[in-house]
């Protein structure tokens, strides 16, 4: 004989019934079967709102019952071509449900009793339709009423099973039955005292549990409308999958912690008969579910599955009176057993100077004015302070058998959670070592599942949520990289790297699934507008685990919020210099924050674009190597620009295309001006661990003053035309002297200058081509022979890449 029952969704439409039948037609071929059913999807939601209304003398009870009515109409529809001989016998039923809710509207009285009586009719609804239509089929099924079999105490709303009559009950009618399917409504019982009871919410399993256990089967099989117990929940992490094995103490805290496929007295009358318990999916029979049995099972998974709950309160009991007061605890936990408070988690300081405990919300205040009260003395002589209570909390739970004396699981916990910016308010983790527990913001738990299970079910693959600011010619070109390599970086270095957002100066678009790079550009046809605050307001709302925010632009305003960021652990990747270069005090606080809240904050292309010079110092300086001085031509866009003026062609022409070409900033004056290069090898002295300013740094610029005092960039190029006879005169002299014209930045003895320099033939310097850039290190290690650092210092492409470098090492790190 096999036991099996179907949830809510399982017989929530016509549909999904069908679906019940074709599955106990083929189990049936085997052997006799018992199918334990719930009510249709949602009903017992709206009984219980129908009643809470009546209660409330509010008709619009009625209009709720006329829903289930309209519900359950349907599915009959759905199910027979001739539905009106089951509809009649259900009108009936109907009716004495009318006849009971119109009871509570004219006594205004919903007693735990009489919720019983109403919550019940959704099971015998939904059980009677199955069996009708089974019959109607020509199917040897019938229908048995669980109350005639499961007899309990007058606990209304959870009544407590009389085993020793129950099972006699249940033996005494299978061991004479002869159908081969036996329909039975879950949830429902029967007091000693002939009144109806309910086994909670959730009894439904509980009922098929007792038969189960009750009828010794091989195996009990909880059908519902997913593939299992998850790894963890399925809807907040799309990654999670189906555990195939659990242990019965396993599934139970899963169960206890959240996971709705199981409820947890389930486990219990199955679990010393070593019953197996098998989850299956209606939606899709095929699929293996979970098998939760005493059997061990080989496996290399130390965490079998990541749970939470919600809606918890986090009640604080503190003050010096508590310590070493023998039954402090005891009066505390007794006074909330009184006003049958569950506790769901506790942890207690060592100094016993404060207690923590979590219950659910619904409790909160009870709990505040019960202990309180409770505690009025000790509270009035300040030897404890009033209870404390924090709202808007959730639990989170690592569960496995196999974490028992399992080195650094704890750790992982808690350094991913950390790493994410989720703040851990209490912890708790018990001597059997199955469960560890945290309490965390609510807002939270989306993070902390998705970044946990990437921890500990997801080693291979490390999920990066990109934000990008600025969609200009570099913004565009680091798309189109990421979208480019997103399968040779899944696949070679375990990274899924996702565009989550994306601003320009006008509009912006998110989508926590990641953006379609495929036609990302239509998408802001509909986007909304875009603004910096609005921008860093959305990246914090989506909360998402390894989240980077990459600034593309030169906006000084984009680079001030680089501090708001990290304080939230989000990683910033920035190609603007503004940051990097602003008041040394400004630059150190973004290093410290960076430190602090263990956000990344990579800014290479501030210096070489794709060029790795910012790392290369740094490795240096970390392999305790001291650096004497820099040289550098640090400008791809001055560079190309002295590479291809000449006498033969005008500066303003030369700077035209440079420009044209994208090497310039918008604004060529940044560049030609001397000030980019300026920031360069400041930000280069910085990370040399030298305290330098702009203001520092000596600025040789070889523009004439009309140049650089013009209005606009437009009056700028008016400017370089009216004075080529100037830019000639450098050109001239450099060929005279047979050297070639290089912007080039000093750093030595911690003093810095920048400038157009006549570089002669031999000189490293002089051969270097296009829009390349060179920096030239002398350290203790490489005093004479320089360590040096060559090639394309400006242009899209590069820079793109250079961003897209330091997105891969957070990913790396």
């Amino acid at each position: 004989m096999k036991v099996l029952k179907f949830g809510g969704t399982s017989v929530g439409s016509a549909q999904n019934i069908k679906k019940v039948i074709a599955i106990l037609q083929k189990e049936s071929l085997t052997s006799p079967i018992v199918c334990v059913v719930s009510a249709v999807g949602g009903v017992t939601d709206k009984l219980l709102q129908a009643g809470a209304l009546a209660k409330q003398k509010d008709k619009s009870y009625l209009t709720v019952l006329d829903k289930i009515k309209s519900i359950h109409y349907k599915v009959i529809e759905g199910l027979t071509s001739e539905p009106k001989a089951i509809i009649t016998e259900v009108d009936q039923k109907f009716e004495a449900l009318n006849q009971l809710l119109n009871g509570i509207f004219l006594i205004n009285e919903l007693s735990p009793k009489t919720s019983d009586k109403l919550v019940s009719y959704g099971e015998i609804l939904s059980s009677f339709i199955i069996a009708k239509t089974m019959e109607g089929m020509g199917l040897n099924a019938i229908l048995k009423n669980s109350q005639d079999l499961i007899v309990t105490n007058s606990n209304f709303t959870k009544a407590e099973v009389n085993y020793d009559i129950t099972n006699k009950n249940i033996t005494d009618y299978f061991n004479k039955a002869n159908q081969q399917i036996t329909i039975l409504p879950g949830f429902v019982s029967k007091s000693q005292a002939d009144e109806i009871t309910t086994l909670g919410r959730g009894g439904s399993d509980f009922t098929a549990a007792i038969i189960a256990a009750a009828l010794k089967v091989e195996q009990l099989e909880i059908w519902t409308d997913v593939s299992g117990m998850y790894t963890t929940n399925p809807k907040l992490v799309k990654q999670a999958y189906p555990i195939a094995n659990l242990s019965y103490q396993e599934a139970m805290e899963l169960s206890h912690f959240g996971a709705k496929v199981l409820y947890p007295p389930t486990v219990q009358p199955v679990l010393n008969l070593a019953i197996p318990i098998h989850i299956k999916n209606t939606l899709h029979p095929e699929a293996v579910g979970t098998v939760i049995s005493n059997q061990k099972k080989e496996s290399n998974l130390t965490v079998k599955g990541i749970s939470h709950i919600d809606n918890v309160a986090l009640l604080t009991l503190e003050g010096s009176g508590m310590v070493g007061i023998p039954g402090f605890s005891k009066r505390l936990f007794e006074t909330l057993a009184n006003e049958k408070i569950n506790i769901i988690i506790i942890t207690q300081a060592s100094s016993e100077h404060s207690i923590c405990f979590g219950i659910d919300i619904s409790n909160a205040e009870k709990a505040e004015n019960t202990i309180n009260l409770a505690f009025e003395y000790e509270i009035s002589l300040h030897k404890i302070n009033p209870i404390i209570v924090e709202k808007g909390l959730s639990i989170i739970a690592l569960i496995g058998d196999n974490m028992k004396s399992h080195q650094g699981i704890s750790g992982k916990l808690f350094s991913t959670l950390g790493k994410n910016n989720i703040n851990v308010r209490a912890i708790a983790q018990g001597a059997s070592e199955k469960n560890i527990s945290a309490v965390i913001s609510e807002k939270d738990v989306s993070k902390a599942l998705n970044s946990l299970h990437e921890r500990f079910f997801e080693t291979n693959t490390k999920q990066l949520n990109v934000f990008i600011t600025g969609i200009g010619n570099v913004g565009e070109k680091l798309i189109d990289q990421i979208h480019q390599q997103h399968s040779f970086l899944k696949k070679n270095l375990k990274l899924d790297v996702k565009i989550v957002g994306m601003a320009n100066s006008k509009k912006m678009i998110f989508d926590p699934k990641g953006i379609d790079l495929n036609n990302w550009t239509d998408q802001f046809h509909h986007a909304e507008p875009s603004s910096i605050e609005g921008f860093y307001q959305k990246v914090i709302s989506l909360n998402l685990r390894n989240s980077i925010f990459v600034d593309v632009t030169a906006n000084h305003d984009v680079a001030a919020v680089y501090q708001n960021y990290l304080k939230q652990s989000v990683a910033v990747v920035a190609c603007n210099k503004i940051a990097c270069s602003d008041k040394y005090i400004n630059y150190k606080n973004l290093q410290d924050l960076s430190l602090k809240y263990n956000a990344s904050f990579l800014y290479e292309t501030n210096v070489g674009a794709g060029l790795p010079i910012i790392n290369t110092l740094n490795n240096l300086v970390a392999s305790g190597d001291k650096v004497i001085s820099i040289q550098a031509v640090l400008s791809g866009s001055l560079n190309f620009v002295f590479n291809n003026f000449s006498d033969k062609k005008n500066f303003h022409d030369t700077v035209k295309q440079a420009q044209f070409e994208g090497y310039t900033e918008p604004d060529p004056r940044i560049d030609l001006s001397g000030i980019d290069v300026a920031r360069k090898i400041l930000i280069l002295a910085r990370e040399n661990g030298v305290k330098m300013e702009i203001e520092d740094i000596v600025n040789e610029s070889f523009l004439t003053k009309t140049n650089l005092d013009s209005t606009s960039v437009d009056h700028f190029y008016e400017t370089l035309i009216d004075d080529e006879a100037h830019f000639q005169k450098l050109y001239t002299s450099a060929k005279a002297n047979k050297c070639q014209l290089k912007y080039v930045a000093e750093y030595k003895n911690g003093k810095a200058k920048v400038g157009l320099q006549e570089i002669p033939e031999g000189h490293p310097f002089y051969n270097l081509e296009g829009k390349d850039n060179i920096v030239m290190f002398y350290t203790q290690r490489y005093p004479e022979q320089p360590l040096i650092v060559k090639g394309a210092g400006a242009g899209a492409d590069v820079t793109a890449s250079g961003l897209f470098a330091d997105i891969i090492r957070i990913g790396n790190k």
